[in-house]
């Protein structure tokens, strides 16, 4: 676990961190303390993840505007 704050995190290394909490209390050998630390900043990594998922569609549903700014649905990041 890192201390570099979850808000300023990118999607890798929130991503990153998240994997690495969940596969520490998969393991089950972390004491009952420290599992609510790890639970609660894994909560946090999942909200940013999140966020930076939402945040990521909405830019790529702005690219979809036609010439005149109406909406022309939206496509896939790789189309």
């Amino acid at each position: 676990m890192t201390d570099q704050p979850v808000d300023k995190m990118s999607f890798e290394d929130a991503m990153r961190e998240l994997e690495g909490v969940v596969g520490q209390l998969e393991r089950g050998d972390v004491p009952l303390e420290e599992s609510i630390t790890l639970y609660e900043r894994g909560a946090a990594l999942k909200k940013r993840c999140e966020a930076k998922l939402k945040e990521a569609e909405e830019k790529v549903a702005k690219l979809t505007l036609d010439g005149d700014g109406n909406p022309t649905g939206t496509a896939p990041l790789d189309g």
